[in-house]
């Protein structure tokens, strides 16, 4: 009989994480997600992504840190925008995996959540890993319906962008919009405010905000992460969210929302436009297929 792993939780303690300390993190954070998923060289996992460092500037405070003797060996981002909130990146240095460690790391993310008021907690994990299931649903967290993240070639710009960018309007302007987009929030799921993410991305200019109105009122946007500092890959334009107004056009206005990202994309030089579709939306997820893209990989939310 094997013998069993014993827990370190005990001598774990958590705390937030440091700002000296974000290039450890996300070192690990490389390691631990290259290790699982079997990369040959585990630290090539998203390369060129600052996610970690990026998810703690936004809310240094509810970036939980590892502390195990002194040393960093994990840490788990808390995002809540207004009603919603998810967890992670969360991980653990490989060589104590099973030690209790991801468990510590949850129990303070679940009371952050709670001090907030969040009503509704997601995340996105590995949909074949029992391992990764089986502690999430310890907290409470059920396997729903596949997320795929999704692709596709950028093309160039071929006709004059119809969407505004949050960064080139003057601040009023930006006020008024950033307004715009909590009321839209709110539409889609009541209390859902992503002004701190928008602000957050013009505050580090890691990206910026694309915004589809229409004759009175905003119809629909994407917060979009681009270059150095920000979430997405080297070469690639990721479309962290992306909303439309629910009502008959929001089919029309998905297509024509992508298409101007696309157009934000070549603008940047990037080479892939980047998003998500979870497969219980069905139109949505059809529509990225419809219009291109496609599927890199799938989580569980």
């Amino acid at each position: 009989m094997d013998q069993a792993i014993p827990t370190l939780s005990a001598s774990v303690a958590i705390r937030p994480l440091r700002e000296h300390e974000l290039d450890e993190a996300d070192r690990i954070f490389r390691l631990a997600f290259g290790t699982f998923i079997g990369l040959p060289d585990p630290m090539d996992f998203m390369k060129g992504a600052q996610l970690v460092p990026s998810r703690w500037r936004a809310d240094p405070s509810a970036f939980l840190a590892a502390d195990l003797d002194g040393t960093l060996v994990g840490s788990n981002g808390v995002t809540t925008w207004g009603s919603v909130g998810f967890f992670g990146p969360l991980t653990v240095r490989p060589e104590l995996w099973d030690r209790g460690i991801g468990q510590r790391l949850l129990e303070p993310a679940m009371q952050l959540f709670r001090d907030r008021g969040t009503r509704e907690v997601g995340l996105f994990t590995f949909p074949h890993s029992p391992k990764h299931i089986g502690l999430y649903q310890k907290f409470g967290f059920w396997p729903r319906s596949l997320t795929a993240v999704m692709r596709r070639r950028v093309r160039p710009a071929e006709a004059p962008a119809r969407a505004s960018l949050l960064s080139q309007l003057p601040d009023d302007a930006r006020t008024q919009s950033i307004d715009a987009c909590l009321e839209l929030g709110d539409a889609v799921h009541a209390g859902l405010d992503l002004r701190p993410e928008i602000r957050g991305v013009l505050a580090n200019a890691n990206g910026d905000t694309v915004l589809l109105w229409g004759a009175d009122r905003l119809e629909a946007f994407a917060v979009c992460h681009c270059g150095p500092g920000s979430e997405a890959e080297d070469g690639t334009c990721y479309v962290k969210f992306g909303a439309c107004r629910p009502g008959p056009r929001a089919d029309a206005n998905l297509g024509r929302l992508l298409d101007e990202c696309g157009r934000f994309a070549a603008g940047r030089a990037a080479d892939w436009l980047v998003a998500g579709a979870n497969t219980a939306r069905r139109r949505a997820y059809s529509a990225m297929l419809d219009g291109g893209f496609v599927p890199q990989l799938f989580g569980v939310a």
